[in-house]
């Protein structure tokens, strides 16, 4: 027994098959785009606890700094000082570096 299909019967395959093939490639759009949310979304709740983190281990050590009753007043202002330098350099780098525009595909 031999396969003869017909014409009409060779392009109902060959649509098919390229159904299948843009179906597969938007699914693969899609998963894509997911996994680059999930992805932000957890560097944003991985970025709020160590911002949480930070605040609290600075606070404690100025807190500390600054109700010690024999502490020299060099130790205030660094107590003072050292986290503000740290925080004005943070936001000064986070202002002015540009942002990355994804082109289309996600490549850059």
């Amino acid at each position: 027994m031999t396969i003869d299909p017909t014409p009409t019967e060779m392009l109902a395959a060959l649509a098919v098959v390229l159904a299948l093939a843009w179906l597969w490639r938007a699914s693969a759009r899609r998963t894509h785009a997911a996994a680059d949310a999930a992805r932000s979304g957890a560097r944003l709740l991985s970025l709020t606890g160590r911002v949480v983190a930070g605040a609290a281990l600075l606070g404690g050590v100025q807190w500390m700094a600054l109700t010690y009753p024999g502490a020299h007043w060099s130790v205030r202002v660094a107590a003072i000082a050292i986290p503000a330098l740290l925080a004005s350099y943070t936001l000064t780098r986070a202002l002015t570096v540009p942002t990355v525009e994804s082109r289309r595909g996600g490549r850059r």
